[in-house]
Order: C-alpha cells, then structure tokens, then sequence
C-alpha cells in the first residue's frame, strides 16, 4: 500500500486550513489506496534550523529531535500533503520550521547528489484577505519545498477571504473539492 503523510501547519486547533486538509484525508481514507501519517506540526518539538551543516556529510540533519522521525516519513511516502493559513502572506512559524529543516534533503539531493524516488504533493490554503497576490509568494515556497525531496507540487486547493476558526465549513464547495481530490489520487 502506497503511504501518504500530511502536515497539519495550522498554529490553531480546528483551524479552517486544518479542516480542509481533514476532508482531502477523508476522501483519501475512502478511496483504500493509501496508508495516511497525520502529523500536526504545532504539536512536534522541532528545532528551527540552526544551520550546523553535519548534513552535507550524509544528506541527514544531526538535531536529535522530532524531525528524525519527519525525516524518515517524508523519504519512505509517495505523496506528501500540506495545509498552512496566511501568516503576513507566508506560511504559518510551524510550516516554516519544517521547510527549513528540510534543508538536510536539499543538500542530499542537489549537494551529493543522491536519488531519491518521486512524490506527488498537494496543498491546502486558507487567508483571511481577497488580496489578488495572496497566494504568489507562498506557492513559490511550497513549490521549492516540496522539490528538495523530489516532489511535485500536483494541486493547491487556495481560499481567499475565510479568517474566523471554523469559518471554512460555511463552504461546501472548497470541502466538497478537498474530498473529491484525495478520493481520486492515484
């Protein structure tokens, strides 16, 4: 069975970004397809990067804290899901944590060159303004993200203009199309 991991990114329990990412898992679950790892990142002890660079010896970070076991998740999935609200138009302190931290796989793959199987990705969005550039930056840093463990960024489900928790639910069609996605991922 393939695995699938997702990262919860919200800073708040019940967050509308969460809850988007809950339905794409559900339709996920429904489809049998896949073995899914919740990880809700605000719950992790993870160190910010500290920018040691033990990593360019074996491609793996040496802070002995919750990413070792990140680590290990993020190499053995075939697909990679992530959620963030907008944080001043970036993503959340605990999603930032973790794409820095991933810093050991950037060098891995592009500093010794090593293989690393495909993955297909997909994010979740929500911001509270209806800012035509709200999602420019951030989509920028995902896509790169997801590419430092060989992984392509497939589909963003992005929503505008939702803030209050527990806001998104008021929207059926972002909840009805996050479901849908995870039923028909390969």
């Amino acid at each position: 069975m393939k695995k699938l991991i997702a990262f919860y990114g919200s800073p708040r329990i019940g967050g509308n970004s969460s809850i988007l990412l809950s339905k794409f898992i559900e339709g996920v679950r429904d489809s049998k397809k896949y073995e899914v790892h919740e990880i809700i990142l605000r719950e992790l002890n993870m160190s910010p990067c500290l920018e040691i660079y033990k990593c360019k010896e074996t491609g793996r970070c040496i802070i002995n804290d919750d990413f070792q076991k990140i680590y290990d998740l993020i190499e053995s999935a075939h697909t990679v899901a992530l959620s963030s609200p907008v944080m001043f138009y970036a993503v959340s302190a605990h999603t930032k944590i973790l794409m820095d931290r991933c810093q050991s796989f950037w060098v891995k793959k592009y500093f010794l060159k090593k293989e690393m199987s495909e993955k297909d990705g997909y994010f979740f969005c929500v911001g509270a303004t209806k800012g035509i550039k709200l999602f420019d930056g951030i989509l920028m840093s995902v896509k790169y993200f997801f590419d430092t463990f060989n992984c392509k960024l497939k589909e963003s489900i992005l929503v505008r203009g939702v803030d209050e928790k527990g806001e998104i639910l008021k929207h059926n069609e972002y909840l009805k199309m996050a479901y849908e996605l995870g039923k028909k991922i390969d």
